[in-house]
């Protein structure tokens, strides 16, 4: 689904913060997280971070309140993209546009 809305429509992403959120039982959260953070870094989102990868673990919504370094993560991740949303508003309130990215050239590795 990411695949199609982000080739379809990733330019209603662009220059909007985003943060990848991921949870699981055991293992596979590194994997999506990075997953995750790509398509928001080909969308030119400025992307927010926390004190620790944005990830928690639990196999049942009870389960996860125990993670509390995830839990504090997640916090932390809450209060950055505040910060971060306020100093966007901020800069548009001053005159300070989004700077438009070079697209004129594309890889091609079958030359």
């Amino acid at each position: 689904m990411l695949d199609r809305l982000f080739y379809a429509g990733g330019s209603a992403f662009t220059h909007k913060p985003g943060a990848a959120v991921v949870t699981a039982r055991r293992a596979g959260t590194t994997a999506s997280l990075d997953v995750l953070n790509k398509y928001m870094t080909d969308a030119q989102m400025p992307v927010v971070s926390s004190t620790y990868w944005n990830m928690v673990f639990g196999p049942a919504p009870k389960l996860v309140e125990r993670d509390a370094e995830g839990l504090q993560t997640m916090r932390n991740l809450g209060r950055n993209m505040a910060w971060v949303l306020k100093c966007l508003e901020l800069g548009k309130q001053n005159g300070i546009e989004p700077p438009e990215a070079e697209i004129s050239y594309w890889t091609n590795f079958n030359r």
